[in-house]
């Protein structure tokens, strides 16, 4: 396997998300990696310029950027980290945003939707495992 240079981990504020953080920042550590920290909003742009008041696309953009902070505050000063906030499809979100910064790896929580919900949801972790150029590690 290549070099990791470059952690993806997206982030909600889950469970999932914050045992994907405390995964990624070990690699990083071992690898000497970056980690980019990604929250994606999940709103599709025409609902944006549509029907969303100025007030809910702030409270959206606050939700994020405390996401994210809480990311951020969990990684040691030796790991270089990086915080980008998204709107869009998460699972093409994150697959281009990948693409987009050459990311090495993406490291993201499992909700543990399980097989049934999985195919009837659709699975955000599912869709980029398929998809991603590079490798995926899926944290439980």
């Amino acid at each position: 396997m290549d070099e990791i240079k470059t952690i993806l981990v997206p982030v909600d504020g889950s469970d999932g998300s914050n045992k994907a953080v405390a995964f990624a920042v070990k690699l990083a550590i071992s690898c000497n990696a970056k980690i980019n920290y990604l929250y994606v909003a999940n709103i599709n742009q025409l609902a944006i310029n549509a029907c969303l008041s100025d007030a809910i696309l702030d409270a959206v953009n606050k939700a994020g950027d405390a996401v994210l902070d809480s990311a951020l505050q969990r990684t040691p000063r030796e790991v270089q980290a990086e915080a980008f906030s998204e709107t869009g499809s998460p699972a093409v979100t994150i697959l281009d945003f990948a693409e987009e910064n050459n990311s090495d790896m993406i490291v993201m929580g499992s909700r543990g939707l399980g097989f049934v919900k999985g195919v009837l949801l659709g699975s955000v972790s599912q869709y980029v495992i398929e998809n991603a150029t590079c490798p995926v590690t899926i944290v439980k």
